[in-house]
């Protein structure tokens, strides 16, 4: 482990600063709150020769993601942010991006999308995106949300993988809060993340290629799309041989999911995000008084973590999910989707019930998070699960 330099930063200062420090050769972005002081505090960087990177300003989302497919096929590092609307204008590229197989890194300020207009935390953008074939990893704290840009670069520029990445962290909540953070030097980041090599660029004239060609009736699209679920397999285990290396050298552990009081565990909640140090908070304070609670956080929602939530899970009576997002027609929120399926062949399947909370950055009150572990210790008890989804403090 190498020394470090503790700060008192937010969130957006110090995904800014790992950016920095992974040297990207081109940033496009486009302001919006709550992601706005990534992008300006990156471009002060670049403006003060902290960081020799080609700075493109646009005129939207949609053309900064379009500016970083187009840099990241001629062979650059890439890396971006944005949130909510600003996602939702960039769907089409995001699927363009993956399906071109371009190891991009993007910041994503998790806010709610509109209507009604709201500029608060919730994870309707992340998860409205979560089909696009893009990795996805989620931050609880400021600390997280550093450490996941770091790990993002690898992963994306692994040959293995080859695949864009979005680092999330919550609007507000974690990008403006003042947090203990440990930074690592300049050297460290450089020597872990490397450059790229890219091994089909675009700008390589001695060997030509066409990128995002038509694939059209005849053409290889489903082979395309069957070669893109075989990377995104693949980076299961590149996102544990990476989280494992950034372990050694920065001294924080890293894993897909983290549980805490699960060893003897009944009953337990799966949560992504800030919301999980609340939930920690209170099951310390139930097992204080007895009760045998515990803690599934996920860190890694694509590719999710099924094999691992199944175990994780494979000793308890009931599991609450907790989601701040909704799917609209679907029997819960995405997570809870996610988990349903993957306990859908254990052998003591636990009672899963589904909550949706904190949308539109509505307050997470421990209060709340009581009545979900109260709801789960009666279950255990014999009584019926509520129906789902429980919309938690919805007056």
């Amino acid at each position: 482990m190498v020394e470090q330099k503790v700060v008192a930063a937010t969130g957006n200062t110090v995904v800014a600063e790992a950016m920095r420090q992974c040297k990207p050769d081109v940033v496009a972005a486009y302001p919006i709150t709550p992601q706005t002081t990534i992008v300006e505090e990156f471009a002060a960087f670049v403006a003060k020769g902290r960081v020799h990177t080609e700075y493109v300003t646009v005129e939207s989302e949609h053309s900064a993601m379009s500016a970083c497919i187009g840099a990241s096929a001629a062979g650059a590092r890439v890396m971006t942010a944005t949130s909510s609307q600003g996602l939702a204008l960039m769907w089409e590229e995001l699927y363009i991006a993956s399906g071109m197989r371009l190891p991009i890194v993007m910041a994503n300020a998790n806010r709610a999308l509109s209507a009604p207009i709201n500029i608060h935390c919730d994870h309707s953008d992340a998860m409205g995106a979560r089909d696009a074939g893009w990795i996805m990893l989620f931050a609880e704290t400021a600390q997280e949300a550093y450490d996941n840009t770091i790990m993002a670069v690898r992963i994306a520029e692994d040959y293995e993988v080859l695949l864009p990445v979005m680092s999330c962290l919550d609007g507000f909540i974690t990008t403006h809060s003042i947090d203990r953070v440990s930074l690592l030097d300049d050297e460290s980041v450089a020597g872990f993340v490397g450059e790229r090599e890219a091994e089909r660029a675009l700008l390589d004239l001695e060997h030509p290629v066409t990128h995002g060609a038509f694939a059209g009736l005849g053409g290889p699209y489903l082979e395309f799309k069957k070669a893109q679920r075989q990377a995104i397999e693949r980076s299961r285990a590149v996102v544990k041989r990476v989280g494992d290396e950034y372990a050694a050298l920065s001294g924080r552990p890293f894993g897909v999911l983290e549980t805490w009081g699960m060893d003897d565990a009944e009953v337990a909640v799966v949560v992504i995000g800030s919301t999980a140090g609340n939930v920690r908070h209170v099951a310390r304070a139930l097992r204080a008084d007895g009760k045998k609670v515990g803690v599934v956080k996920i860190r890694c929602f694509r590719p999710f973590p099924y094999a691992e939530l199944a175990e994780a899970l494979s000793g308890v009576k009931a599991v609450a999910v907790m989601d701040r997002a909704e799917s609209f027609g679907a029997e819960g929120g995405p997570l809870y989707l996610e988990t349903r399926s993957a306990l859908y062949d254990a052998s003591n399947r636990p009672a899963v019930v589904g909550y949706v909370y904190g949308l539109g950055g509505s307050d997470v009150k421990l209060e709340l998070v009581e009545s979900v572990y109260g709801d789960l210790l009666d279950i255990a008890g014999g009584a019926a699960a509520p129906a789902g989804p429980v919309y938690l403090g919805a007056r």
